[in-house]
């Protein structure tokens, strides 16, 4: 008897995410997967049409942002932490 598959969205999305993120083809990946080629382009429509894709991009733009203040917060309080020890330095010396 002939058992029909199911994959989990997960599944579905790291499948479709290959294609668009790693510039993969259909065909590629459907190997790769033993899947079907038009399979993983009804799944990437089906995203489409629901805006998942919409909204991880929005979400991943959100995150990189994030990501890029948060190195240059850090850039900066090195910078201030430095400057510190240096001044600390400098009026030990004065000091003694």
């Amino acid at each position: 008897m002939d058992k029909r598959r199911t994959f989990s969205r997960e599944f579905k999305l790291a499948a479709v995410k290959k294609v668009i993120e790693q510039g993969l083809s259909y065909a590629v990946v459907a190997k790769d997967l033993r899947v079907g080629e038009t399979l993983i382009r009804k799944w990437k429509k089906a995203f489409d049409e629901d805006g998942t894709f919409s909204a991880e991009v929005i979400g991943s733009q959100l995150v990189e942002a994030e990501l890029k203040r948060l190195r240059e917060e850090n850039r900066q309080l090195k910078m201030e932490r430095d400057i510190l020890k240096k001044a600390t330095a400098f009026f030990a010396k004065e000091s003694s």
